[in-house]
Parts: C-alpha cells; structure tokens; sequence
C-alpha cells in the first residue's frame, strides 16, 4: 500500500510539473515595447497639388506638436535671444517688419525646395531646418537635452533618448509643413463659394491679362513660381542670386516672393523699399528699370512698366487683398503653445 502511494505522489509530481513547463511562456511570448506615434490628418487645401512628404520624417501628431513648440520657443537659439516665431508672427502672415531686414513670410513650405531671397538655399525642407537650427540659431543642443520636458517630447516623437540637431530640424520641418495657406476669398472665389466685386474682378482681368502682367510669375495656386528674378528694381541691382552663383547673369535675381496675404506682409520687395502695396504698383506702373538682366518675362520693362490708370491701379490692390486668408491668420493650431 505504502508502495502504492509512493508511485502515485512521484507520478503526480511528474505530472504537476510538466503542467508548470507548459505554463512558462516562451520567449516570443513576453510583452515588448514598440514605440508608436499617431499620424497627422495633413489637411491639403482645395486645389493644391497633393504634399510629398519624405519617408524618413513622416507627419505625425507627436512630431507636430514637438515642432511648434519649438517654433515659439528661445530655447533654440544660442542666447536665448529670439525664436522663430521672433520674426514671423501669425497676424501677419507669419512674417514681421522687425526694422532691420526684410523677411520671407512662412506657408506653404510643403511644396517648396528653394528659401532665402537670394535664393542662396536649396533642398528639402530637413535641409533648410537644419541650416536654420546648426547654422542659423547655432542651436546648444545640451539645452535641450538638459530640458526634462523636452526629452520626454522627443521621445514621445522619436524615441530618441539623446537628442541631435537634426531631430530638432526633422521637428520643425513637421510643423511648417501644417502651415498652409489656402482659404482667402480669391480661394473661395476660384472654388465657387463667393463672389467678387465689380472692382475686384476688373483687378482680378489685369493681374491675369498682359494689361498688368502679374500672372507670369505670380499665376501659380501658390500666386509665385519660387523662381528667383531680376523685377528691374534698380538700374545698378543689387547682387542677389549671383552672389551665391558668382554669375553675371544672376545679377539682381531675387526670389519671387507670394502674394498670398500681401495685404499684411510689407514692407515689400527684398529691401523693403516700399511700405505700402500703392507704392508697389506705382513702380511696375512706371518705374521698372530695363537692364541686361531683367527677366525677360517683364517684357515692358523697356517702357518703364504697364503703365496703368489710377482706376486700374485701385481695381489691382482690391484685388490683390482678396488673397488674405483670415483662417490661416487665425488657425489656434499654428499659434503659440505657451
């Protein structure tokens, strides 16, 4: 009997561990951490041609919200002197009249490849972040790294645990491409929401006649074709684009800035010459200057300009303030996070 009770407790040891084997999970079994962000909706406005946005650095919520916060914050630069935001402010059309230097205003980044008004920077939108956070900001990257705050968003974004200049750039370059312009009144226009005033579309037949001629280098969904050009500003022009190329035949090539929320971005033209949008048609009226490099699309150029009424001028600037898009300008998405 005693036997008997010995073979039945071994046998149910036996048993009892072998359940406990087939319990142990395998090694594939054990729980790992994937890091995971959300996508971003990227809302293309109507009419726009669809974004390419590189693999390497696709939108996410994560990245977005990392970007503009960066985007407003003096952190970034190396004493703490200015952000982006310093010199692109959303009520006017994320650029500024900050008294020292002409600035380009911010939108539509997606769908360009070339920056600066000497068009002295090509590449992808990484590229000029890059140049912007190494070069531009000479961005101390133990500031950020030292920031517990800032190292639980790049991880969030990233998964990185040390963060580099080019993750601060990859950063940036999410958020600018979510600030697109393309609801103005002339968008609502074009997509057959409103209409447009007798006088706005008198000025609507000049900008895209040869009566005015803006349409060549401004007809664009984007109202520019990115396209640095010689606009006759000067009879002696400034270098502009041959100073990067050391071409002559650059010579006063500046990059053709757009026209979207022109109302809000002067001064205009790359000095800043002009303090109102009167003065800037007074001078494609009658004061263009016919040098050796001026576009050749300005064929008037060798009349001195289009030679306009003051009528016609008036229709052009009622026009021309049809481009503002108020939701642009007011979107609580592109604002400041603090």
């Amino acid at each position: 009997m005693r036997l008997i009770v010995y073979i039945f407790i071994a046998l149910f040891g036996v048993i009892s561990l072998s359940n406990c084997k087939r319990s142990i999970p395998e090694p594939t079994d054990y729980p790992t951490t994937i890091h995971q962000t959300t996508p971003y909706d990227l809302k293309i406005p109507l009419g726009f041609p669809e974004m390419v946005i590189p693999e390497n650095n696709p939108l996410t919520v994560e990245g977005v919200t990392l970007g503009r916060k960066l985007y407003y914050d003096r952190i970034l630069d190396k004493d703490s002197a200015r952000a982006c935001a310093s010199c692109h402010h959303q009520d006017q059309a994320f650029q500024i009249d900050n008294g020292t230097q002409q600035v380009l205003p911010h939108a539509n980044f997606g769908w360009m490849t070339n920056y600066m008004w000497n068009g002295g920077f090509n590449g992808t939108l990484e590229d000029v972040m890059i140049f912007e956070v190494e070069v531009f900001f000479e961005t101390n990257m133990d500031r950020l790294n030292n920031s517990k705050i800032y190292r639980e968003l790049f991880k969030k974004a990233f998964n990185v645990d040390s963060i580099t200049s080019k993750d601060a750039a990859f950063a940036l370059a999410q958020f600018a491409r979510t600030m697109n312009s393309g609801n103005s009144k002339f968008d609502q226009f074009i997509n057959g929401a409103v209409l447009l005033t007798q006088q706005e579309l008198q000025g609507q037949q000049l900008f895209f006649t040869e009566k005015a001629d803006c349409f060549h280098c401004h007809g664009t969904i984007f109202l520019t074709d990115f396209t640095p050009r010689n606009n006759g500003l000067d009879a002696n022009p400034d270098a502009g684009l041959m100073e990067v190329t050391g071409n002559p035949k650059d010579l006063g090539k500046f990059k053709t800035p757009t026209l979207r929320n022109i109302e809000l971005t002067a001064p205009y033209m790359h000095d800043g010459r002009f303090n109102t949008l009167e003065e800037v048609v007074d001078f494609y009226s009658g004061g263009v200057h016919n040098t050796s490099t001026v576009d050749p699309l300005m064929v008037y150029a060798h009349n001195g300009g289009v030679s306009l009424t003051q009528e016609e001028k008036e229709a052009l600037i009622a026009f021309l303030k049809t481009f503002t898009d108020q939701e642009f300008l007011n979107n609580p998405e592109l604002a400041s996070p603090f």
